[in-house]
């Protein structure tokens, strides 16, 4: 019977591999660590151009993904060129499409600041020009030749009246043509006392009269037209040379940039098309009240608003967005109230994190864009048009129709890099036709690494510069080797570390606590193991409450003894932040029947698929022993005692096969062993999980009930390298308290259960006589010959 030595049950540290005294004589590291392939990803990911290779980064929450990533992208960002600002200004051709410009790194706040200098220095100066004396006699010299044309015109028209003997009279309804006798204008009376004829004759020559009238009139409105254009040229001729060196200036220190020469021009030509609002002051339109702020509010059109400013960006931007709403990643147009309505402009245009990213990189968490399902679909569009565009959500996908801002879009060159679990991703791969199109790198992020020199010394590392970032207290090389051996418990494995750094971090900040009540100067491994100690204790009532009830009888298990068709199994169970071992009665029932292995928590509904896969893996094992000579005239029914929550699993299947194995042959087994392991059909026993937590809960029950010496456990063979027990344990098997036997075969773990042969299958397809198998077989016979003798129908109860 082959036993682990205490020697195998932990995979201790030797401190000697750190050469010095504490993590605070070590340096640094920056990179990842223990990620290696994750880090070969990232290297082509970033590298490669091409259209879609964005990066999905895949790994459990905890191992440090989003930090490590940021860390990555941020030194491999720094060598690259700084992308350009971006700038929305005023579309003076139509209002509802601001126009973007694209502007050096810097260059976006200095064209706000001098735009600003220049309105106001037109503010200043324009009404100046305007009141100036040289304006007015310029603008009198135009007015007075144009009124003595005005003048010379009507005395002709007044002069030709009177001589056809008519008389011109102003009136509301414009000019009047009135007849004269005797150099008196003719009342309506004296007119019609006049003869047809004359009245004919006064009509026909008013007729012509009038006529002359209007095309006299219509040359007054040419010239007052032409007043009005000489005026208005007089104005943009003083706007533009009082303008002149101010434009001049803007337009020289922006000369190299097309867009903002452009838009100067604009802004000069919007200017001199509404002088007025310069020379008198806003005036709002007819109807609509003055307030002091609708002064100011006119003005906001000449603004520039700068979306994107890289003036301190160094390399390419590395943006983070932890909260990605559909606002906060693509931007959005805020409002303001005025007279009881919301309004907006381009002044109130705000750039999201997408337009911030944009020439660099963007990291999103996978699991919020998705919660926010309009960002998701938002993202994919900006990725495949490849620009990022301000708009309302709502009008965007089309659930509302009104006439919004719709600023110009700008051209996208990013990097998305999503972080996410591999069950999204592989929900995503599933679901989503554009996710393969537009993500297709993908880098996963190990839960452990490999337990070598190299990798526990990038451990210590990790931890000098957690408590340097943090400013905790540094470990001493003995605290840094339980932090390892604490990193491989959690990564279930001797040869591996776990690379879950946030839960490493949570014991460093708690053993840092106890270390400075302490008063000790660095934290030692008396205080990393404490820690580790308080995080179970705060999360392990459940598993003393059931301990409590082993205690007090509540829950039957044996602990010594033998018994047949009964043994001690072994369970996992989670509280969601903490799992334990729970050992459990396992018990079979057998008689003559055709309704093979029954499960039992299968028929009540509180088993698992797994666990029902488990138990039909039984039958196959049965048949393929004993049933080549003969029906198996079984009916064998399955239970976990005591148990009210369910089963799931096939980490039980082996307990379950001794149970019957024990119950056909009538050989006892021993109840001071606790049992776990999978089994396929040809009786060879599988790794399971949780191998650490089951054992521990069994220990646990029996030094509650009293070591004997005799007690123990048998696991998987292939489980020992999963081993890191807790001191109690190793020290109880060193000092032959308790035993650990690794098993391969039903056959060893029979043997060792019940201390009778196995027994191999002989040339004839027997068994050795008095083996357990011998047993089986023969009562396997005994139950087919009698249900022949029941014509086939027993099924049991």
């Amino acid at each position: 019977m082959h036993e682990l030595s205490y020697t195998a049950l932990r995979n201790t540290c030797d401190a000697s591999f750190l050469d010095c005294d504490t993590t605070e004589d070590l340096t640094p590291h920056a990179g990842i660590i223990g990620q290696e392939r994750a880090v070969k990803v990232l290297e082509f990911g970033l590298e490669m151009r091409g259209k879609g290779f964005n990066i999905y980064v895949s790994g459990n929450p905890g191992t440090g993904r989003m930090t490590a990533v940021k860390e990555y992208l941020e030194k491999a960002s720094s060598s690259e060129p700084v992308p350009s600002d971006w700038c929305y200004v005023n579309n003076f051709k139509n209002q509802y499409e601001p126009r973007a410009i694209r502007l050096p790194p810097g260059m976006g706040t200095i064209l706000k600041k001098q735009m600003a200098e220049f309105i106001t220095e037109a503010r200043r100066v324009l009404p100046e020009a305007f009141e100036s004396e040289e304006y007015a006699a310029r603008r009198d010299n135009a007015v007075k030749a144009t009124e003595s044309e005005r003048k010379r015109l009507f005395e002709e028209i007044s002069v030709r009246a009177q001589k056809e003997g008519f008389i011109l009279q102003g009136s509301p309804q414009g000019l009047l043509v009135i007849p004269m006798a005797d150099g008196k204008p003719l009342s309506e009376q004296e007119f019609l006392a006049l003869s047809a004829q004359e009245r004919e004759d006064i009509q026909k020559k008013r007729e012509q009269v009038t006529e002359e009238l209007r095309s006299a009139m219509r040359k007054l409105r040419s010239i007052d037209g032409k007043i009005t254009d000489d005026l208005k040229q007089l104005n943009k001729d003083i706007a533009l040379f009082t303008m002149g060196h101010l434009v001049n200036d803007l337009k020289e220190h922006f000369s190299d940039f097309a867009d903002v020469v452009e838009h100067i021009d604009a802004v000069q030509n919007d200017i001199v098309e509404n002088i007025a609002q310069f020379i008198t002051g806003y005036r709002p339109q007819p109807g609509m009240p003055q307030m002091p702020w609708m002064e100011e509010v006119y003005y906001r059109r000449y603004e520039v608003t700068v979306v994107v400013d890289n003036a301190e960006t160094d390399g390419a931007p590395v943006i983070v967005e932890l909260n990605p709403t559909y606002q906060n990643v693509f931007g959005k147009l805020e409002k303001e109230a005025q007279f009881g309505v919301l309004s907006t402009d381009f002044t109130m245009i705000v750039g999201g994190a997408i337009h911030r990213a944009n020439g660099g990189y963007l990291v999103l968490p996978v699991e919020e864009m998705l919660r926010n399902g309009i960002s998701w679909e938002a993202l994919k569009m900006a990725l495949k048009q490849g620009t990022a565009t301000i708009e309302e959500p709502a009008e965007r996908f089309g659930y509302i129709s009104t006439r919004g801002m719709k600023p110009q879009p700008i051209p996208l060159s990013i990097k998305v890099v999503l972080i996410g679990t591999p069950q999204l991703y592989q929900a995503l791969m599933g679901g989503d036709p554009d996710f393969s199109e537009l993500f297709k790198v993908k880098a996963d992020f190990d839960a452990s690494m490999d337990r070598n020199g190299q990798n526990m010394h990038d451990y210590a590392v990790f931890v000098c510069g957690f408590c340097k970032k943090e400013g905790l207290l540094h470990l001493e090389t003995g605290a840094v080797c339980s932090l390892i051996e604490y990193g491989s418990r959690l990564a279930q494995h001797q040869e591996k570390l776990s690379t879950h750094f946030a839960l490493i971090a949570d014991i460093i900040r708690e053993a840092d606590f106890y270390a400075r009540k302490d008063g000790a100067g660095a934290i030692r491994s008396g205080h990393v193991m404490k820690a580790i100690e308080q995080k179970i204790y705060r999360s392990n009532l459940i598993e003393e409450k059931i301990q409590e009830m082993f205690d007090r009888g509540v829950i039957l298990l044996d602990t010594s003894g033998e018994e047949v068709g009964q043994v001690n199994g072994l369970s996992v169970l989670s509280t969601g932040d903490y799992a334990f071992g729970r050992p459990s009665r396992v018990t079979v029932s057998t008689g003559i029947g055709k309704g093979g292995v029954m499960d039992i928590e299968r028929e009540a509904q509180m088993g698992g698929p797994t666990h029902t896969k488990g138990v039909m893996i039984l039958g196959g094992y049965l048949l393929e022993k004993y049933a080549k000579d003969k029906p198996l005239g079984l009916s064998a029914r399955l239970v976990f005692e005591q148990s009210y929550s369910g089963v799931d699993g096939d980490s039980a299947s082996s307990t379950e096969l001794y149970a019957i194995l024990s119950s056909l042959s009538g050989v006892p087994i021993r109840q001071d062993l606790a049992v776990t392991g999978s089994v396929n059909q040809k009786g060879e026993v599988q790794p399971i999980g949780g191998a650490n937590e089951k054992i521990e809960g069994y220990f646990a029950v029996c030094k509650a009930k009293g070591l004997t010496g005799r007690q123990g456990v048998m696991i998987p063979a292939s489980n020992v390298q999963n081993l890191m027990l807790k001191d109690e344990v190793v020290e109880a098997v060193r000092d032959g308290h308790f035993h650990l036997y690794p098993i391969t075969t039903i056959d060893e773990g029979i043997e060792v259960l019940t201390g009778v042969p196995a027994g191999d299958k002989q040339p004839d397809g027997t068994y050795p006589e008095g083996t357990v198998h011998s047993r089986v077989d023969l009562r396997l016979r005994e139950m087919a010959a009698g249900l022949k003798a029941f014509g086939g129908h027993h099924e049991g109860l």
